[in-house]
């Protein structure tokens, strides 16, 4: 009988990992959407600017603010006394209708037409809000939801459900629209609402504890003292200004993103500039990291879920395995050892896998009862600025560097996998010093003096 109850204790937390995860798949099929068909159609067939469509794709990391505010909102303001599911399934429903206005959007953009620009920028700037609700609403929720125990277990699960949902999101896409027609790309469009609502809705519904009562009334009370006050962004700038933990973590957030995606738009062309590969050859470079990180986050994720592992060593792993491989890869650049690259990508991957799992059960921990959507948006705010100064960087290193005629291929990549795994090396050397344990530390005493100042207040 006990080896029932244990068995069926296993099968539902089975099933209610799956379920956070499913909300993964509807924003893995957006992006994979603009990241493979729009930015393709665009460019290639349509002939828009290729800087216009980057500019266009790129919008959404730098309205990660809203990840701070929707957090706020989401804390302070309940809605039927829920805090996550109300936001994360309005911001699907709206994120995801974006998507059928893009068919028309891009073949008016190819007409030259100014408004059509504005129009798209436009559109894209709603789904940049729409994905920063989406992201805070739905890892406030699994932080929530999940013991920080089998956290690193659930993380791993749900990032491996964005990076098939990609596979599968391309499957689809072959499957119906492999020429592109004004049509075909419409009807593909036109699932959007059903993939993202769907997976959305089957994901979270009766995931979230329903506040009423004295319950409500105390989280709300928390949610006021948890945090600084004032407007959302000035409460963020309050908790990185007088938390050194926070702000150090902060940093560390910014610091390795921005060294893992340094090179991911230029990795393609270091191949061709100094190995001569082909576009066959390159387009395989994605598939070795990646199918690396999956390795990499499903095997700690197990070995986690099992054992009792600080969340802070396995990043830390990941940081340095990352490094030594960004080094490896440096070293292939600089000796031109074409066979030393894909092992290199691979063993960045694995690392990096580590990495993910560490850093973003981390992040869950960095937070504390009453203010955990506000400090998930920091986090996520630190992580976008991370991936949107990446992309810009590489590009911009490349034209530093290379066209310019500075440097050579071989030495300017070398230099470029060089400084990524400074960087890494950096970020682990910064997430040396933090402490979970401090950093809630830290914020208690501050809700700890304000509840203090009110008992005096009410006594004099």
């Amino acid at each position: 009988m006990k080896y029932i109850v244990l068995f069926f204790r296993f099968l539902l937390g089975v099933v209610k990992t799956l379920r956070l995860a499913l909300p993964k798949m509807g924003v893995g099929w957006m992006f994979a959407l603009l990241t493979i068909n729009f930015n393709r159609i665009t460019i290639v067939e349509l002939n828009v600017a290729a800087v216009a469509v980057t500019a266009m794709l790129a919008m959404h990391y730098f309205l990660s603010p809203f990840q701070v505010i929707a957090g706020r909102i989401a804390d302070r303001h309940p809605i039927f006394g829920l805090r996550r599911t109300p936001y994360l399934l309005l911001s699907s429903f709206t994120g995801s209708l974006v998507f059928l206005l893009l068919p028309t959007v891009a073949l008016n953009m190819s007409t030259g037409s100014p408004l059509a620009y504005l129009f798209g920028f436009g559109v894209m700037a709603l789904f940049g809000v729409t994905i920063a609700v989406m992201g805070d609403s739905h890892h406030s929720l699994i932080a929530e939801a999940v013991t920080p125990r089998t956290r690193g277990a659930v993380i791993s699960v749900v990032w491996t459900f964005t990076i098939l949902s990609t596979i599968l999101s391309a499957v689809v896409m072959n499957k119906v629209m492999p020429e592109y027609s004004p049509a075909a790309m419409q009807n593909l469009y036109n699932l959007t609402p059903f993939i993202v609502i769907g997976c959305t809705f089957l994901g979270i519904l009766g995931m979230e504890k329903r506040l009423t009562g004295p319950e409500l009334a105390a989280a709300l009370e928390k949610a006021r003292l948890a945090a600084p006050q004032g407007t959302p962004l000035k409460a963020a700038v309050t908790v990185l200004r007088e938390n050194r933990q926070a702000w150090a973590f902060f940093t560390f957030v910014f610091v390795s993103i921005f060294s893992i995606f340094l090179q991911d738009n230029i990795l393609e062309p270091f191949g061709a500039e100094v190995f001569g590969m082909s576009v066959a050859e390159t387009t395989k470079f994605q598939p070795a990291w990646g199918g690396g990180v999956l390795i990499g986050m499903l095997l700690i994720g197990i070995v986690s879920a099992v054992f009792s592992i600080s969340k802070r060593n396995i990043a830390l792993v990941g940081c340095g395995g990352t490094a030594f491989g960004m080094g490896i890869l440096a070293l292939a650049a600089l000796t031109r050892q074409e066979q030393m690259v894909k092992p290199a990508l691979m063993f960045m991957g694995f690392f990096t896998g580590f990495f993910n799992v560490g850093a973003l059960s981390m992040m869950m921990d960095m937070t504390v009862e009453g203010a955990t959507g506000l400090y998930m948006g920091l986090w996520g705010m630190a992580q976008a600025f991370g991936n949107g100064a990446a992309s810009f960087g590489g590009g911009l290193l490349h034209t530093l560097f290379i066209e310019t005629g500075i440097m050579t291929p071989a030495t300017a990549y070398s230099a470029i996998f060089g400084l990524e795994a400074a960087g890494m090396v950096v970020a682990g050397l910064i997430l040396w010093g933090l402490s979970v344990k401090t950093f809630q530390a830290t914020a208690t005493l501050r809700r700890g003096d304000a509840l203090r100042a009110m008992e005096a207040g009410a006594g004099a």
